[in-house]
């Protein structure tokens, strides 16, 4: 075991965010669709600032479609200068097929946030659900609702990718107010 630390680690002080508002880029990942959702927060109360979704052509090579989905979370970050980027960690039931191309989605959007120097965490879908709803097991429609309330959003964010990443983006919200808490230690972003 190596008592180097840990290249993955990103330590609190590295976090150019104070205790006032948090603006956060949550990502719902995918190379044909990807979801974006950009809040800010502040005192426990999220609101959008901006979301939708990012899409490539099936026609495009795969590393032309990468390199688009690389410049478009790029552009968004030099755009709203996030505190954070939450992105859905990869869950797949059967299809490995999919969860490899959502798999090079999320890589494209983790290189954008590293190479701009933003924090990033993942979070699991059952995260997002129960942090949105309070349920782990929400049903799609009910995570929807609540990000319309949460976001006090007279419908519901449209299409669905993007109300994803904006459950992602509040997911986020909520657990950095308990990270900012943190003292010291070897707490450290997920990614």
């Amino acid at each position: 075991m190596s008592s180097s630390p840990n290249p993955f680690c990103i330590p609190h002080s590295a976090f150019r965010f104070e205790v006032g508002t948090l603006v956060i880029l949550g990502v719902d990942p995918g190379v044909a669709t990807v979801g974006f959702g950009i809040i800010s927060e502040s005192g426990g109360n999220p609101s959008p600032r901006q979301f939708g979704v990012i899409t490539t052509s099936p026609g495009l090579r795969l590393a032309l479609r990468l390199t688009q989905i690389h410049n478009d979370i790029s552009e968004l970050i030099t755009t709203f200068k996030p505190d954070a980027i939450a992105v859905e960690e990869l869950f797949f039931n059967t299809n490995l097929k999919t969860a490899v191309a959502v798999a090079h989605g999320r890589a494209a959007v983790i290189l954008a946030g590293e190479k701009q120097g933003v924090p990033m965490f993942e979070y699991t879908p059952l995260q997002v659900k129960k942090a949105v709803t309070g349920y782990g097991r929400a049903s799609k429609n009910q995570v929807m609702d609540m990000v319309r309330r949460l976001l006090s959003m007279d419908t519901a964010p449209k299409p669905d990718d993007a109300a994803d990443a904006l459950a992602v983006a509040i997911c986020h919200a909520r657990f950095a107010r308990s990270l900012l808490n943190l003292e010291g230690g070897d707490s450290c972003s997920t990614i």
